[in-house]
């Protein structure tokens, strides 16, 4: 194909490849996130389909992506979602304290993944279409080369939240600065925020906070049930 000989095609692709990196590490934390709650058999799977659903919704995303960040009110109920799945995941953190960890289910955790992807793809497949420029081949390729990178991304996040359980803390809160981020971007709040500029900055940083309060509030609430129902059954 002509096309690939042109230097344009890869000077695109490799924009795409760089834009993907940049734009995947939230989707790879929140795959993590999710999967990590699964047993360990289970949790290459859900990365598997997680990464590839990431992809698959940036492709299919990238047709309407422009018109549906034109609806009122979408960002805004995307980024409570977001805000609801990080307080999930991060108020489950903490089960695999005690002597026997207790896993989730993998259709919960495909839930999760599916729900924060489609909410943070809508915005990320602005940036990938407009390297691709209307090449439909170069945007599929660009995606699909993606998908190793969203893979090992996951990966490593697992590794090192098993490891180091205060990197759960900064996945959340990062979800939560994602969802604020989401909220605040909605074509409703943009006269607010054209007046109030302070709210780019406030908004990703109320719901980071949020989620972790109330994520760590839920988590201490389940601790404190689990132990008073141990004492009332011995």
């Amino acid at each position: 194909m002509e096309m690939l000989q042109t230097p344009e095609f890869w000077l695109g692709l490799l924009k795409i490849i760089w834009i993907n990196i940049i734009l995947s590490g939230d989707n790879a934390v929140v795959i993590a996130l999710a999967a990590r709650s699964l047993p360990p058999e289970q949790q290459r799977q859900a990365v598997l389909f997680g990464s590839g659903a990431a992809v698959v919704l940036r492709i299919v995303l990238t047709v309407v992506a422009v018109q549906l960040l034109a609806l009122p009110y979408l960002q805004i109920v995307g980024g409570a979602l977001l805000l609801w799945i990080g307080v999930q995941l991060l108020s489950e953190h903490g089960d695999e304290e005690g002597e026997e960890k207790q896993y989730g289910s993998m259709m919960a955790a495909i839930r999760t993944i599916l729900i924060a992807d489609l909410v943070m793809s809508l915005d990320n497949v602005i940036a990938v279409a407009a390297a691709a420029n209307g090449n439909m081949v170069l945007l599929v390729l660009g995606l699909a080369i993606s998908i190793p990178m969203v893979i090992f991304g996951s990966t490593l996040m697992i590794r090192l939240m098993e490891r180091f359980p205060v990197v759960v803390t900064f996945g959340a809160g990062l979800i939560g600065w994602v969802g604020g981020e989401t909220m605040v971007s909605d074509k409703v709040l943009a006269p607010l925020v054209e007046n109030m500029h302070w709210l780019h900055q406030a908004g990703p940083a109320l719901g980071a906070a949020l989620v972790l309060l109330l994520g760590h509030w839920l988590q201490k609430r389940h601790e404190k049930d689990e132990a008073s129902g141990q004492d009332s059954g011995a």
